[in-house]
């Protein structure tokens, strides 16, 4: 998804004479080729990234568009006062484009983790929060959003499902229909899930858009009794918009959770080591869901 960031905001760059780009000493070489032909609206500020928001709430307050991208704890834990203070409160419009949430950084331990970011930022009112399934996902989410006003999280993954889907801002999409329960998932997590489900007799709703979240689709598509959330980062981030779909809806379904633990993770490796050490594989979910339904 990386690769994909740098030749869409590439290409914008050269249409949409708005957009700035602030690096946080991160991707540096991939926007080598923006830097020498947007010598006036490519910047690597370097690691300052309190300082880089704020910078970049000042170029929205002057009708510039700013893009600020680093790995996701810098982004969304360091900054989250500026990003809460100089975006959410004023909402004006900018885009966070975050790499490496939860575990993708694994290898380089604990200060690179951000499970939390979706929870985080969930909990700063006007915030958009995007998770694209895939390259072309991100391409399309991106273009349609950039430059609508809000402040905008976009979660990029090192991770990408097989499958691009036409998915739209704001909107759900109904993957498979079932009648046992109803699997919500979200963005890279689609892939693991699929494949958890082949052969289950449930309803699968796939969104790329947390916030604002598609409670419309839930209410209408809750199956059976009981509803399943399968998030790409800390269990239970969703909480509040699935009690309020299941409000919509006048049911009670029961909520099961299938995400990342709310514990430090005290483990090396890559990714597929972490999702085997939460029980994270399509096989472990599999497991846990024919136990639920």
């Amino acid at each position: 998804m990386r690769k994909q960031f740098v030749k869409t905001v590439e290409d914008i760059l050269k249409t949409d004479p708005r957009l700035v780009l602030l690096l946080g000493d991160i991707s540096v070489f991939g926007f080598r080729n923006a830097f020498k032909e947007h010598p006036d609206r490519v910047y690597n500020i370097g690691i300052l990234e309190q300082s880089t928001v704020s910078l970049a709430a000042g170029l929205s307050l002057h009708d510039m568009i700013p893009v600020v991208h680093t790995i996701a704890p810098f982004i969304v834990e360091r900054s989250l006062e500026q990003i809460k203070d100089d975006f959410g409160y004023q909402n004006i419009g900018g885009n966070f484009i975050g790499i490496g949430g939860s575990y993708d950084y694994a290898v380089m331990g604990g200060t690179h983790h951000c499970p939390g970011d979706v929870g985080i930022l969930k909990n700063v009112p006007n915030m958009e929060i995007v998770v694209p399934g895939t390259p072309a996902e991100f391409d399309s989410l991106f273009r349609a959003t950039y430059a609508d006003g809000k402040p905008t999280y976009f979660r990029l993954s090192e991770r990408s499902n097989k499958e691009s889907f036409p998915v739209e801002f704001g909107k759900a999409m109904i993957v498979q229909k079932g009648l046992k329960a109803t699997v919500v998932t979200v963005g890279p997590m689609l892939e693991s899930v699929r494949e958890a489900c082949k052969g289950l007799d449930v309803t699968i709703l796939y969104y790329t858009t947390v916030a604002p979240f598609d409670r419309d689709a839930l209410a209408t598509n809750i199956a059976g009794d009981k509803v399943i959330v399968c998030e790409p980062f800390y269990e239970g981030s969703l909480d509040w918009d699935i009690a309020k779909s299941a409000e919509m809806a006048k049911k009670s379904p029961s909520v099961h959770h299938i995400g990342v633990p709310r514990e430090f993770i005290h483990k090396y490796g890559n990714v597929g080591d972490i999702d085997a050490y939460l029980k994270l594989t399509a096989a472990d979910i599999r497991e846990r869901i024919e136990k639920i339904i």
